[in-house]
């Protein structure tokens, strides 16, 4: 009920673009970090192969965890834009890369950047390794040729929820060091869970997370399997 009433209050308060503040961003960033981690899967899932000489549900995930990250790392600029955009309705994106520039220096555009390589880390290996594991225990001991893709997206919101809110409140707080609340992604975890409770990580986030990874999910599995084969790739 409570996003119900935050959905309507933007519609009445600021009209349906609302909804969409920071979509060039977003778009941008879902290209690029999309692309990167779903294009990384098979080389790194044969690296990792090749130099544990196994293929452990550890090293599937550490595969994943790896392609999660590194493909944030390149695109973590783009994340804190799309960030200030959504809360100033006013904002042009290189302006706002100016401002946070001239305010923080470069490394500015990398704020959050811990807590936003670990959720994309353990995103994408819940994501993928879940993918890969699951529609091989269906494939092998079923007459299923999918999984179940909606699974994925439960299992990876529950995983990266309480990140993405230390990733967004990192990214959120001023640049004046005086001004700071967090020192780091730890530091904020530790304030929040230590003033509000442990369900903090979650209060009032994984539906609207949920809301978001649960589509997008199955949407990309769908679609990545699709493409692959059209391209004559095998599936993944």
């Amino acid at each position: 009920m409570k996003h119900t009433g935050i959905f309507l209050q933007l519609l009445k308060n600021e009209g349906p673009r609302s909804l969409y503040l920071g979509l060039t961003p977003a778009l941008t960033r879902s290209v690029l970090y999309g692309g990167l981690r779903l294009g990384l899967y098979e080389p790194t899932k044969v690296s990792f192969d090749w130099a544990f000489g196994s293929t452990t549900v550890l090293v599937k995930i550490a595969s994943r965890a790896f392609a999660g990250a590194f493909s944030t790392a390149l695109t973590n600029p783009v994340e804190v834009v799309k960030v200030r955009l959504q809360m100033n309705p006013n904002a042009v994106p290189m302006a706002q890369v100016r401002e946070i520039v001239s305010k923080g220096g470069i490394g500015a555009l990398w704020k959050g950047f811990g807590p936003a390589m670990v959720r994309a880390a353990a995103l994408t290996a819940s994501q993928l390794a879940t993918y890969d594991e699951t529609k091989r225990i269906l494939v092998t001991e079923t007459s299923l040729e999918e999984g179940f893709i909606f699974i994925y997206g439960v299992v990876s919101t529950l995983i990266t929820a309480p990140m993405d809110m230390i990733k967004t409140r990192l990214m959120m707080q001023h640049d004046s060091g005086s001004s700071r609340i967090y020192r780091n992604g730890f530091h904020c975890g530790y304030k929040v869970v230590r003033k509000e409770g442990p369900m903090a990580l979650y209060k009032g986030r994984f539906f609207a997370i949920f809301a978001r990874l649960g589509p997008q999910t199955m949407i990309t599995f769908i679609l990545c399997e699709k493409l692959r084969s059209l391209a004559g790739l095998h599936t993944m």
